[in-house]
Formats: structure tokens, sequence, C-alpha cells
């Protein structure tokens, strides 16, 4: 299903990063660490367009909204909506909304909201992480969970400030999730450079390659690819995913509010 390859490509950008290989962590007085961050900042905004084959399905928004307070400290608020065009619509209409609260500092979630409607479907899911005392509190439960265990929409942006510089082909990072009722586990493949072109320009970036395992919340019929901008902004430049036929791309058309500059762009 078309959705369902979108909310793939999400949730596998959300494993492309662990806090525990990350070496530019200090802590604050409160004991919560602090991550040194350049790669975006309040008010950026990220359009893509979703592509079956060479038609336009859907596009794509992931936009930092504003900081705001939340358990007692500063988060980013991060809404990532998913609408097919008006000329998809009546083959199958999606309305997704996601957002996260990240927390401006330290760079975990505190909050996690899932809104689904895609055809006559819905679904409402909402995740509060008290990182205070190893918890996910959910409507079906409480459940123990990692220090600074990521939703899937946070752990993209903290994937955004790790140094892939001294990464060899195919090395791995075994990384960590939190959904619905469980944590998850998967690999990473780093598979070099290269340089590609979207709407939104040329750029050298860095290709990663989740690779989703029986089990987990998704298989995959082929495999995901995801191009990051090979500068300080790791912006998400695009993403592949073959299905049974075909495949499924996400390509950046636009961006703004940025926290530096694009340097791989050509």
């Amino acid at each position: 299903m078309f959705v369902n390859e979108i909310f793939m490509i999400l949730y596998l950008f959300a494993f492309l990063f662990d806090p525990k290989v990350d070496e530019k962590v200090t802590h604050a007085t409160d004991g919560f660490r602090k991550l040194k961050n350049e790669a975006f900042k309040e008010g950026e905004k990220l359009t893509f367009d979703v592509k079956y084959g060479f038609v336009t399905a859907g596009i794509a928004t992931m936009n930092i909204e504003r900081i705001r307070r939340i358990s007692a400290r500063n988060a980013y608020h991060v809404v990532f909506e998913v609408n097919t065009v008006p000329s998809f619509d009546w083959i199958f209409k999606v309305r997704d909304r996601y957002e996260t609260y990240i927390d401006v500092e330290g760079l975990f979630p505190w909050r996690f909201e899932q809104h689904i409607r895609e055809g006559s479907f819905s679904r409402d899911f909402s995740a509060f992480f008290d990182q205070r005392k190893g918890k996910a509190k959910t409507s079906s439960g409480e459940y123990d969970v990692p220090v600074y265990v990521n939703d899937i929409l946070s752990a993209f942006y903290i994937a955004r400030t790790f140094d892939y510089s001294n990464m060899k082909i195919n090395d791995m990072i075994l990384l960590h999730n939190f959904y619905k009722d469980k944590v998850y586990d998967l690999n990473v493949r780093y598979l070099g450079k290269e340089r590609i072109s979207v709407t939104a320009g040329t750029f050298d970036c860095i290709i990663v390659e989740p690779l989703v395992q029986e089990g987990g919340l998704f298989k995959s019929e082929g495999s995901i690819v995801v191009w990051l901008s090979d500068d300080k902004l790791r912006l998400p430049i695009k993403v592949k995913t073959k299905v049974v036929i075909g495949s499924i791309d996400a390509e950046l058309t636009k961006y703004e509010g940025l926290a530096g500059k694009l340097t791989s762009k050509k």
C-alpha cells in the first residue's frame, strides 16, 4: 500500500543514529546529556515529492514549528505531514500527521503523536517518554525503555547530528527505537557517497541502507536506500524503496530556515 511505504520511509529514517557512538556528548548539572547540534534549528521546513514511478502521488513536509516548554525543558515541536495530491485522492486519500517534542539540549524526545487518516482507516497513537524514569507511557500501558530512547521522528533529527566521516563502506550501526509497545533493533549499513540531482538541486550525499529484519515493524520486498547531504546539515535529499511493482521515491523539492550553509549543493 502506498501509505505503508511512506511510513516505512519515515520509520527507516529513524534508525540512522545511536547516541552511544557519538563522541560529542556532555552532561548538564541536571544529569541530562547535551549534544552539539549544528544541523537544524527552529523554523526549518523541508518539502518532498513522494513519487510512484513517474507519478507524484503525495507531498510530505517536515517542519520545526517552534520551541515549546514540556516536562520543565525546552523542546522543538516537530511536525511531519504526508498528504496525497488531489489527482491521487480518488485512488487513495491520505492525510497523515506525526509530531514529536525533542529536547533542545539533549536531542531526545518527550512526547510523540501519530494521527493517521488513510482512506476509511484512521488511527491515533501517542507516547509520553519519561526520560527521568526510563518509561514510555501509552494508552495501552507503561513500558521500560533504554535511556534517551527515540521515537520514529525524533531519531531522524538526531541522525542529522551524527558524524559519518570516519565510516567505511559496509560499516554497520546497531540502532534502537520505541514504537507502540516495543523497542526495535535495526542494522544500518553505510554505502559511501554519491552526487545526485533532485528538484531542489544537485547535492553531494552520503548513502545509507537500513536493513529490515523479520519480526520487526516492517518487512521490505527490496532494498531501502537513503541519501543525506554531505555537510553539517545532513538534509534528507532522497529516499528510494523498492516495492513489489516498481519503487517509491521521496525527493527534496524545497527547503527554508536552515541552520547553516548547505555546502553540499553544487
